[in-house]
């Protein structure tokens, strides 16, 4: 069965950090462009990062340039989303999915996980 499984959210205090895992099965990432995108309450989705899959450039919003890093373990068929000095307005339902752009898009067949919660709060 072809799944994504996100984990690792939860209540993190600002300037907090937070490790996202988006675990895959029943297909290999490493053949895979994997991003993440975020949600936040009353807000549009938005592409966070991408990780390309033949040599693995990344990509960032400006928003959490210097402050999230999209990191592969392809022992592991899993992607990381590291995310450090974190800020009330990262709060949000994050996911990941297949086939990112550069420009930070999903495409119309990207296979999406389930999503974790973020809430960066006092």
């Amino acid at each position: 069965q072809v799944q994504l499984v996100e984990s690792g959210g939860g209540l993190v205090q600002p300037g907090g950090s937070l490790r996202l895992s988006c675990a895959a099965s029943g297909f290999n990432l490493e053949h895979y462009a994997i991003g993440w995108f975020r949600q936040g309450p009353g807000k549009e989705r938005e592409g966070v990062s991408c990780s390309r899959s033949f040599d693995s450039t990344t990509y960032y919003a400006d928003s959490v340039k210097g402050r999230f890093t999209i990191s592969r373990n392809k022992a592991e068929n899993t992607v990381y989303l590291q995310m450090n000095n974190l800020k009330p307005e990262d709060t949000a339902v994050y996911y990941c999915a297949t086939d990112c752009s550069p420009h930070l898009r999903a495409a119309s067949m990207s296979f999406w996980g389930q999503g974790t919660q973020v809430t960066v709060s006092p």
